[in-house]
């Protein structure tokens, strides 16, 4: 049996790709990664995961994952800013989704910042 590829887009296993970084073994090294791993997040349920990885000044006290959205697919249509040494970046996404028997999409531009050296999810403009 093949391994679970991960839902990020990446084609990797999920294991070694977005696995490592929910179960606290790697931290997104760029602001691309986060978002893929925050969309992978919300595709297999963990919003423990996405909770620790929001910014301190804009993280909602709870969340709860909606259980009849079924997130299908991501594509990154963009991105600026946010590699390896920059403080701040932007993502421009499309992730496309299954609720209730229909297809939808949300297309998002996210800003991202580091915070204590970690790559936090800031807010969506």
């Amino acid at each position: 049996m093949a391994p679970r590829r991960c839902p990020c887009g990446t084609g990797l296993p999920y294991a070694e790709c977005c696995g490592r970084l929910h179960e606290g073994a790697a931290a997104a090294a760029t602001a691309e990664q986060l978002m893929r791993s925050r969309y992978s997040a919300f595709a297999v349920g963990d919003p423990a995961y996405l909770l620790a990885t929001w910014h301190s000044t804009t993280r909602p006290r709870d969340l709860d994952l909606d259980p009849a959205t079924r997130w299908t697919g991501l594509d990154v249509l963009a991105t600026t800013g946010g590699g390896l040494l920059a403080a701040e970046g932007r993502v421009r996404f499309r992730a496309s989704y299954l609720r209730d028997g229909a297809d939808g999409t949300q297309e998002e531009l996210s800003r991202f910042v580091r915070e204590d050296g970690a790559w936090r999810y800031l807010d969506a403009v």
